[in-house]
Order: structure tokens, then sequence, then C-alpha cells
């Protein structure tokens, strides 16, 4: 299996940045992961919550190809320990899918569509966190899950 993050809008924090490199690097160990950025909308102050939603949308799904289920980063998802995600990861690895997309969307979060078309929501926590720093979170916790689904002692109980 395969695991892609998708986040709108780059990282202009260079010790994130660099974080998240680190955590990309061990993560290679495990699984293939990419990265992928996706530009902020062009003229976004012109345009409505709901018109920077959907234009968002649409650049989301265009990134996400056929078999892929797509899982939102959101607010409202479902909540896991650590533990619980890497269970969460194992089942999806022995449920055969190719590849997992995961998505941080924009400040106004999804559009509907983007919602429709997702095959589950996840939270990180019920604490709002800059996009930025989410990416770093979210990584982390991928290669904490591997990790502990190795029984490697990264993870502390």
């Amino acid at each position: 299996m395969n695991i892609k993050l998708l986040a709108v809008g780059k990282t202009d924090n260079k010790q994130l940045q660099q974080l998240m490199e680190d955590y990309q690097k061990r993560l290679s160990f495990y699984i293939k992961f990419e990265l992928e950025i996706l530009p902020d909308i062009k003229n976004a102050k012109n345009l409505s919550e709901a018109q920077q939603k959907e234009k968002e949308g649409e650049l989301i799904l265009s990134k996400v190809g056929p078999g892929e289920a797509l899982i939102l980063l959101d607010e409202n998802g479902k909540t896991f320990t650590s533990v619980g995600f890497a269970d969460y990861l194992q089942k999806k690895m022995n449920a055969g899918l190719k590849t997992l997309v995961f998505v941080i969307g924009g400040p106004y979060g999804f559009s509907e569509t983007v919602y429709q078309k997702a095959m589950g929501k996840v939270s990180l926590s019920s604490m709002t966190f800059s996009h930025q720093m989410v990416r770093l979170f979210f990584i982390e916790q991928l290669y904490r899950g591997f990790t502990i689904l190795k029984g490697e002692p990264y993870h502390h109980q």
C-alpha cells in the first residue's frame, strides 16, 4: 500500500519543513509515502468561502486517482489513540487498498463534493492547529503507527 498526503498551500517555516523531511525519510523504511503540496487558490480574497472551498475541492479531487481511497483530516472525523491509528492503518492495508490519500484542506475546510467522495474522516485533535503544523503531526503519527505495527520501541505505552 502507498500513502499520499495532499495539503493546500506551501510550508514557509524552514524548521517545520526540516522536521517533516526527517519523518518522511524515517517513514520510507516502512511504506511508500508522498507529500503533495497543492498551490493556494489564486485571487482567493475575491472569492467567497464557498467558492474557495469549491475551487480547492476540484483541485483535491483531480489528484485522487481511480481506486485510491480518500480520507479527510477533519475536525469532525474519528479520533484515535496512536495504537488505534496503527490498527486503522493495518486494516486499510489488509483491505488491499492500493493507495490511501489523506487530505489537509484549506482554511475553510472541504467542499460538499469532497465530503461525498471521501471514504472516511480522521481527526488528529479537537483543537485547531495551523495547516503547516498538522502536516508534521500527521507524518509523525504515520511513522509512529508503523513503528507500533512493527513492534519497534519508538512508542511507549
